[in-house]
């Protein structure tokens, strides 16, 4: 088994570079130079305050150094990756706040033996340098039923502990009254964790091997495993059975939750979950809690306090009040902090009315005209050929696409094929043409079903009962076309199906002078243009379309649009033909 790759300089320099990096897109930051060491760059105005300072090992990121700022942290410590950091960094760091001016030093540590003693030792050795200073330990973790003397480990609720002790130290509270405070806060925050990986340290191996459809339950953020394995099951099951854990009364771990209660609610990514998988959980995470009569007052989703490219997540619940609330809510610049709403989650409607729309045109009732038989005739022999000619346009799409050519203009055959057997073809052209479009929309798809309905609803206006000469047709034809150019962004050229249809349509436009009895030479013509366009297309590179993204010297055979627009000009004429 090989390390697993990082996209970073130097296994020794990658912490430093990410603090650099940090503080260089975030003006209100500053390292303290020959340190791992974050600080707010207007120090001044901790005067007479209280400076809350915290940290610990790297890649945790934007724990802890996103959370420096008014209203939260004033510095954070780094130490290595999964490291805790030293002593005299710490103690840099807190006599750095002290000669600010700051009136008191709150150190938020998380439960981890490296964590407590080095902290602990810093600031001891602050007390003797006369510095105020106190410390508040974290240890939020329902993972075990029954922990070890160590006790529950500190997780993503360390970010809650932030957020209020910085409201708290913002407006003015003495040391004594935040650790208080935030002590109290504590009883009532619970964390549980959930991972389908595990993690790798730089230049590393992966800290457990975990089976691919298995997931590990209640791991901790250090790549440590969790407390029990099982296969992956659905995000609603997932979250439910996370939730169960941490609220279970039979564990010394758990969170007291009863319904009627409020909570604030974190659904944090452990590193590697995409945020469509984020917002899945964070919904699931809402429903249950809602389910159980738990009262969603806030919800954070995000990225909080990750384990490096570990693809889980945690949720952390805080039991709130409203004076948490207010906390919660004031005002902070942290960078990693998110820009939430005040509103309480439960209980806001979350859903507008779509505003009224009328009938689609192939639900309206239409009157037949002299044109219906001819069109119906027309759209028969259309459908005809496409379902005939569907396996072939499948084999050239897989060719340069996805193989569904064939499969998408057979499904807009069908639908209309339907349509036609229960509706009469109206008189009017262009209602046929937008009843056609709002077809291929529903029943098409794919951005064929958007070219086509485009093309038919820019040419709808230009056919009427009244206006539907050769010409009309070919201005409708005409308009069709440069709708589909227009938003497609293709052009004749671009081995599209475009290619069949721009000539064709050039060729209809001389409809527009032709002499009586000239219309069907014309459209000999076109479908004539329209045949030789499409067969065209093997010699060209494609510049549009997903035959765009392969390597042209694959691309050998003509592009099925093309072939697909040539065939319904070929169809349309014939049945025309064969009603003379």
């Amino acid at each position: 088994m090989e390390a697993q790759r990082k996209l970073i300089n130097s296994v020794d320099r990658c912490v430093d570079e990410a603090l650099v990096g940090l503080v260089r897109t975030s003006g209100g930051l500053s390292l303290l130079k020959g340190h791992r060491v974050v600080v707010r760059s207007d120090l001044e105005a901790l005067r007479g305050k209280v400076a809350l300072l915290s940290g610990g090992g790297s890649g945790h990121e934007p724990a802890h150094a996103g959370y420096i700022g008014r209203g939260m942290l004033s510095a954070a410590v780094a130490g290595g990756v999964f490291a805790s950091p030293p002593p005299a960094s710490i103690l840099a760091a807190i006599l750095c706040l002290h000669n600010a001016g700051s009136s008191g030093i709150l150190l938020i540590v998380k439960n981890y033996t490296g964590d407590r003693l080095n902290f602990g030792l810093a600031a001891e050795q602050a007390r003797n340098h006369g510095v105020i200073v106190d410390m508040v330990i974290v240890a939020e973790d329902c993972a075990f039923d029954q922990p070890s003397k160590a006790g529950r480990r500190g997780l993503c609720g360390t970010v809650f502990i932030h957020k209020l002790a910085g409201a708290l130290a913002e407006e003015g509270c003495p040391l004594d009254k935040i650790v208080t405070t935030v002590t109290e806060v504590l009883k009532g925050i619970g964390t549980l964790g959930v991972s389908l990986s595990p993690c790798s340290v730089p230049g590393c191996l992966p800290s457990f091997d975990l089976p691919p459809g298995d997931m590990e339950l209640g791991l901790g953020i250090h790549g440590e495993p969790g407390i029990k394995r099982s296969k992956v099951a659905s995000a609603d099951e997932v979250v439910k059975t996370m939730i169960d854990h941490m609220t279970n009364p039979g564990s010394q771990s758990h969170l007291p939750l009863k319904s009627g209660d409020s909570v604030v609610v974190c659904v944090n990514n452990l590193g590697a979950l995409s945020c469509l998988e984020m917002a899945v959980v964070t919904r699931a995470a809402i429903i249950c809690l809602e389910g159980r009569g738990v009262s969603v007052a806030r919800v954070m989703s995000g990225s909080f306090m990750t384990s490096l490219e570990t693809a889980g997540v945690s949720l952390t619940l805080m039991w709130t009040d409203q004076e948490i609330l207010r906390l919660f809510d004031a005002e902070t610049c942290a960078p990693a902090w998110p820009n939430l709403s005040t509103v309480c989650v439960s209980g806001r409607e979350y859903t507008t009315e779509p505003p009224a729309v009328g009938a689609r045109p192939q639900d309206d009732t239409h009157s037949e005209g002299p044109l219906s038989p001819v069109m119906r005739r027309a759209l028969e022999m259309v459908c005809s050929t496409l379902l005939q000619r569907q396996d072939e346009l499948n084999s050239l799409d897989r060719a340069a696409g996805d193989g569904d050519c064939g499969n998408t203009h057979a499904q807009a055959a069908k639908a209309v094929q339907g349509w036609l057997r229960s509706h009469v073809v109206p008189g009017c052209p262009g209602q046929l043409l937008s009843v056609l479009a709002g077809l291929v929309q529903e029943k098409m798809g794919g951005s064929s079903g958007a070219l086509y309905s485009l093309f038919l609803t820019a040419a709808a206006g230009h056919v009427t009962e009244g206006q539907s000469s050769g010409a009309a047709w070919a201005t409708a034809m005409h308009a069709g076309t440069q709708a589909m150019r227009r938003y497609g962004g293709a052009d004749p050229g671009d081995r599209t199906m475009l290619d069949a249809l721009c000539p064709a349509v050039d060729e209809l436009m001389k409809l527009t002078t032709a002499p009586p009895g000239g219309e069907m030479a014309v459209l000999q013509a076109a479908v004539q243009k329209a045949a030789l366009g499409a067969e065209s297309t093997r010699d060209l590179t494609a510049k549009a379309g997903r035959a765009s993204y392969i390597a042209a010297e694959r691309v050998t055979l003509p592009d099925p649009g093309a072939v697909a627009v040539a065939s319904i000009f070929r169809a349309v004429l014939e049945s025309l033909e064969g009603q003379k």
